[in-house]
């Protein structure tokens, strides 16, 4: 069977922010939003549940929670009862909620900066406190995990760690042993883990990823994790979101809270995450074939032509890291930069962190065409800074 992702579907006459946030003659490569058409059963679906004509409440999606639960044991060797899962409209609602439920003002929540600005913002939602511990750029523009730094940003404030697995915007699929490392410190130090892990099915070759959950039954009673088909199908405006709970006590004070504040998905979401999930893996692996050459794509023509922009290759995620601290971009942001000369949107680098100034974000997840196109509009930017 063969997929189609190189053809450009006209996104500017739909309701798409992503292509309509900024002028018409400026390329989105911003918010993380596939270009890509859902997989094929999820349309069909989509369109037997439409036909229908009733869209009222739904019930419990008995048959979602247990495709749920078959999933993570097949792809993970993890195994959890069905009651552990727990569905929320999203995952920024998912560990917002968190944040609500197990601490109180003025405690502390320990992040890893540079990072998804929705979870480095998350404290400002429930009167926390941030506690920062930032991941180190090695010299080849990776990133990792100083475990010195980790532990001395915890202070007895600390309630909850906002771990983000695979990571938005560095693109790391953390190995076991950080994942070890990071949950032995919380356990100890009695601290709850949050495990945002959206982009989990978006990995390439030579890496995997490993629910931190899944490491050991006590990691498994002090986390609580959060997936979604929504990056992986390109569903998410359809709003549907898990969070796994294995802890009943957990279990109980999160859905108290969730009830109330943040309800649960719509039957329409309902069904496409049950077919993706039931009937997209054939679509998917295309897809991660797609993906992963972009990326090559990418990571080449930075180095080839664009030799002062530093990029490391993303292990995970459609989104790539951009180093432009080096590229003699004059008095402002790269970010507006690029926006101006280039007429490229990316993502600011400075909403990730606050030692993030002089990054860009740009999304991949789009066909080749228009990631070229991008590229080759900044190299052209850049090299009117040489003209001048």
């Amino acid at each position: 069977m063969t997929f189609d992702f190189d053809t450009y579907y006209d996104r500017r006459h739909s309701d798409s922010d992503k292509w309509n946030h900024y002028p018409g003659d400026i390329l989105p490569l911003w918010v993380a939003d596939m270009d890509f058409r859902s997989p094929g059963p999820v349309i069909q679906a989509l369109r037997d549940r439409v036909d229908h004509g009733i869209f009222g409440y739904g019930r419990d999606p008995v048959e979602l929670r247990q495709v749920v639960v078959a999933r993570l044991e097949a792809r993970y060797g993890w195994r959890i009862v069905p009651d552990a899962v727990v569905f929320v409209p999203g995952v920024v609602q998912g560990f917002n909620l968190v944040c609500k439920a197990f601490c109180q003002p003025g405690d502390g929540v320990l992040v890893q900066p540079p990072v998804y600005p929705p979870i480095l913002q998350a404290h400002t939602h429930a009167g926390l406190v941030n506690n920062e511990a930032q991941l180190v750029c090695n010299p080849d523009g990776s990133y990792g995990i100083d475990l010195d730094v980790f532990e001395h940003a915890i202070t007895d404030q600390t309630r909850l760690f906002i771990l983000c697995n695979p990571h938005n915007p560095v693109g790391r699929a953390f190995r076991r042993d950080e994942l070890e490392a990071m949950a032995e410190i919380c356990l100890r130090r009695n601290i709850l883990i949050c495990s945002d892990e959206i982009h989990s099915d978006i990995i390439y070759n030579g890496h995997r990823h490993i629910p931190i959950a899944s490491i050991a039954p006590e990691i498994e009673q002090k986390t609580i994790t959060l997936i979604s088909p929504s990056k992986t199908f390109n569903i998410a405006g359809l709003r549907l979101a898990v969070a796994v709970i294995p802890n009943p006590e957990l279990r109980k004070a999160y859905v108290a809270l969730q009830r109330p504040l943040a309800g649960g998905p719509g039957i329409l979401a309902v069904t496409a995450a049950l077919a993706a999930y039931r009937d997209g893996e054939t679509w998917l692996q295309a897809l991660l074939a797609y993906l992963e050459a972009n990326r090559d794509f990418l990571v080449d023509y930075v180095h080839q032509y664009l030799p002062n922009i530093g990029v490391a290759k993303p292990e995970a995620t459609f989104l790539a890291w951009l180093d432009c601290r080096r590229a003699g971009i004059p008095l402002v942001k790269p970010y507006t930069f690029f926006m101006e000369k280039a007429r490229v949107a990316l993502n600011d680098g400075s909403a990730f962190g606050k030692d993030s100034e002089g990054f860009v974000r740009l999304n991949f997840g789009c066909p080749r065409a228009i990631l070229v196109q991008a590229l080759e509009q900044i190299r052209q930017a850049l090299a009117q800074l040489k003209e001048v």
